[in-house]
């Protein structure tokens, strides 16, 4: 690559060439306002071009235009004798921006948490998202298509399919991130750091898109399917070769698990299955669901194939719809009996004990792009220049960021408390002690990031109305954040869930 000194670049510009310097690159405009004629960038004002042009592209760019494949052409050399100042970060890199990472990632603080194995196991997680999983969530974020097929083998090669459903003996024998950690090791802060990693993208839908249908509707599977179902089943879904949703919510239901209205009636060795669900994360293109019916005895969760008459059509919602979010139909669906999942009169008991690491799950990413969020405020009001000074120096914004922060760290507290006591119980102890603190975590966060997506958007002010751009991240987030608050139970719903396990535990000699 060709060196330019100052002088050669300022000489070339005199002769009705265009030429900018950002980060000590050359670049030529020349031949791009040649192409746009009239010029499209404010970048070939005269008072830009020829010269230094750094502020001035980050007062309009994102760093990553500078790594776009498309703009390699426009590059002439660098400048003699200069090193970059802003450089694009490795993949796996820790942010070194103040609150963007949780404490026990950043230099010099301590954790009662994470150990060394964490952190291996982090850096390996974040390095593969970002090579592997980010470029993906992109495109398909962008086109509303679900995840390529070659993704989802790159994923289950790393057996990370497999670690979101938690430990559990659906690990054992399994080569975990290339063997960084053992199947007997792993435990939920593994699993929290995945979650929260997937969520650093800015790419919501694609974010349920990403198997997430898999996450909330196998656990059943694992823990209640007879052998034979397990053995057929179980692979196929964690190889990545089959999919599977969660179908349990109804237009006539919602949050009212007990009030589900599709039937199963029993006919000889089959479940005759008739109704419909709806938002179901994954339907569109899922080969399983697992479905909450109700029959003479209360709720049976059964494992229902894809096949005559079960249709699938794609609901258009506020995010992407790589989600494939769905409404299901059941007609006249004959099911064989070996595929129930409970006892019949127990359906309701599962139903609810699984929406406690579905929730919990929820709150990590929720809690990973909230953080995301954080990040993209702190680094704008950095660099934005408004009346001559950077935004950070309005005491309105530096207030907007105080509570930013504060609810993030408030929120990382809890999270890491919970999933501690996660780590020292069971799957009936959870539910029975942390069922209602795992609501209030959840509406709690949620609620936190919706006040954060506020924030931040009068922060990036009008560029984060728009999807392309400096403000492209905020604007995703502002749109799709209310999605957290309401999959697996709505804040109001949750509040009052968490109050009432409360109460059932007060001891009857309590008195002021």
């Amino acid at each position: 690559m060709k060196e330019f000194t100052f002088s050669e670049v300022q000489h070339h510009n005199k002769e009705n060439d265009l030429w900018i310097v950002i980060d000590s690159k050359v670049y030529d405009l020349s031949k791009f306002a040649n192409l746009h004629p009239g010029g499209v960038s404010v970048l070939l004002a005269k008072s830009v071009a020829g010269q230094d042009a750094t502020n001035a592209f980050y007062g309009l760019h994102r760093q990553e235009v500078l790594s776009r494949p498309q703009y390699a052409r426009l590059v002439m050399g660098r400048i003699q004798g200069e090193e970059e100042t802003f450089k694009i970060p490795i993949p796996g890199t820790i942010s070194k921006v103040p609150y963007a990472e949780a404490t026990w990632l950043a230099d010099g603080f301590h954790t009662p948490y994470f150990k060394e194995n964490h952190r291996k196991f982090h850096k390996a997680i974040r390095t593969f998202f970002e090579e592997v999983v980010r470029p993906e969530a992109l495109r398909c974020e962008e086109s509303g298509k679900r995840i390529s097929q070659e993704v989802v083998d790159k994923l289950s090669e790393m057996e990370i399919i497999a670690m979101r459903m938690g430990p559990g003996k659906h690990l054992q024998g399994r080569k975990l991130i290339g063997g960084i950690v053992q199947p007997e090791e792993f435990d939920y802060f593994h699993e929290y750091i995945l979650n929260t990693e997937m969520a650093r993208f800015g790419t919501r839908g694609f974010m349920d898109g990403m198997l997430n249908g898999a996450i909330i509707s196998l656990p059943p599977v694992l823990k209640y399917a007879p052998v034979e179902l397990y053995e057929r089943v179980v692979p196929e879904v964690l190889s990545g070769k089959k999919y599977i949703s969660l179908a349990i919510t109804e237009a006539f239901a919602g949050s009212d698990v007990n009030g589900l209205q599709t039937t199963a009636i029993r006919e000889g060795n089959y479940w005759i299955v008739n109704g419909t669900k709806k938002w179901i994360t994954n339907g569109t293109f899922s080969d399983y669901f697992t479905v909450g019916c109700k029959t003479e005895k209360g709720l049976t969760v059964l494992l229902i194939e894809r096949t005559d008459g079960v249709n699938t059509k794609a609901i258009k919602t506020a995010y992407s719809s790589a989600a494939g979010t769905a409404y299901v139909t059941f007609d006249n669906v004959r099911v064989p009996v070996a595929n129930t999942l409970v006892q019949m009169d127990k359906g309701l008991s599962v139903i609810l004990s699984n929406f406690n690491h579905e929730r919990w799950a929820i709150i990590c990413g929720a809690l990973g792009a909230q953080r995301m969020i954080v990040e993209e405020c702190m680094k704008w009001a950095a660099q934005r220049i408004v009346f001559g000074k950077p935004l950070s120096s309005q005491a309105v914004i530096r207030s907007k960021l105080a509570k930013m922060i504060s609810r993030v760290e408030a929120c990382q507290n809890w999270v890491e408390s919970i999933t501690d006591q996660m780590n020292h119980m069971s799957h009936e102890q959870v539910s029975d002690k942390l069922a209602g603190r795992i609501a209030l975590l959840k509406q709690f966060v949620t609620k936190c990031g919706r006040e954060t997506a506020e924030d931040a958007t009068q922060v990036f002010g009008g560029r984060a109305l728009t999807t392309t751009g400096m403000g492209k991240v905020v604007e995703n987030y502002h749109r799709t954040s209310g999605y957290d608050s309401i999959l697996g139970g709505t804040e109001d719903i949750l509040r009052d869930l968490g109050v009432r396990q409360a109460m059932k535990k007060m001891p009857k000699e309590a008195r002021l």
